[in-house]
């Protein structure tokens, strides 16, 4: 059996349906661990890989670093605000199986995955028959047609929902500031608007994602879901500089993760120290009054897509 995975950021879900291959992934890891080429398991990974499981984890934890650790789901305390503290100190990325949702951690919508069977054989009864298994990503991104929606909920109260408020202020809709991402699904429950958008930072909102969709039964909700609001300025176009750019191409090869557990404290890291010093000086808590000005709303406005949020004459 072959299985392939790609882990890219600090932590990656797994989920999907049974005899997928994700118990079996995590015993033939675990076989290497103790046995290693003797078990008959082969791994390429540029770096090792630990199964965490007991009660002890967290002193086994301690002895781990710049690893990828795999955890099932049957460890209860992957649900627990020590694991995601223990998590956030360390030096190591996180493959964690879980069928249900895991708030404390911020993991990126982009990052939840089923395991997949890619096995073609035609044969109807074979005796050897080699399984890959691959993966998929369970929530895929959303298309936008420019329907105007009826109301914008925007996670946060901070620069994004300044922006964006003013974005919806001037098309005449209803601007909602949820106050935070876990709100978000009880606002767009209680509104009377069938039609909704909501904005949020894509690279922690993972674990909202079970409970918004679950909303697309009764009502028309779109999601915009970039990296966050910052990741949207940088890549504006308002910093061509070579970096900048290769940075954006592949922020794997940039971002540590002993220093940030999430992709959305990077970029906001990225561009506070970009613009440190300038008009376009940027603080997270109240939007710089530079970023509503006509040449630098317009380069942001460019590299959103056609969310029905803009006044006719810009969409």
């Amino acid at each position: 059996m072959q299985i392939k995975l790609t882990v890219s950021r600090n932590l990656t879900i797994l989920q999907g349906k049974s005899a997928t291959g994700k118990t079996t992934l995590l015993e033939l890891i675990a076989a290497y661990d103790e046995l290693g080429a003797n078990s008959g398991v082969v791994i390429n990974c540029d770096v090792p890989c630990k199964i965490l499981a007991g009660r002890n984890w967290l002193r086994d934890l301690s002895f781990i670093e710049n690893s990828i650790v795999f955890i099932d789901e049957d460890s209860s305390f992957m649900k627990s605000h020590e694991f995601a503290h223990a998590a956030r100190r360390s030096s190591n990325y996180y493959v964690l199986v879980a069928r249900e949702s895991l708030p404390q951690l911020p993991y990126s919508v982009d990052e939840i995955y089923g395991l997949k069977n890619t096995n073609r054989s035609t044969t109807k009864y074979p005796v050897y028959s080699r399984t890959y298994a691959s993966t998929y990503r369970i929530y895929g991104k959303s298309e936008f047609d420019g329907a105007k929606p009826q109301v914008v909920i925007v996670e946060d109260s901070n620069s994004g929902y300044e922006f964006f408020a003013v974005l919806c202020k001037n098309s005449g809709i209803p601007c909602i500031s949820a106050g935070g991402k876990s709100n978000i699904y009880d606002i767009a429950l209680n509104r009377k608007e069938r039609d909704i958008l909501v904005i949020a930072d894509g690279a922690a909102f993972g674990p909202e994602m079970e409970f918004l969709v679950s909303l697309q039964r009764f009502k028309r909700i779109k999601l915009f879901l970039p990296e966050s609001f910052e990741w949207l300025v940088l890549k504006s176009g308002l910093f061509p500089d070579k970096r900048t750019q290769e940075m954006l191409r592949s922020p794997a090869s940039y971002i540590e993760s002993a220093d940030f557990f999430s992709w959305e404290q990077f970029f906001t890291h990225e561009l506070i120290e970009k613009t440190r010093g300038t008009f376009l000086t940027y603080s997270k808590s109240r939007l710089n009054e530079s970023y509503l000005a006509k040449h630098t709303r317009g380069a942001i406005e460019k590299g959103l897509p056609n969310l029905g949020i803009l006044p006719q004459t810009e969409q």
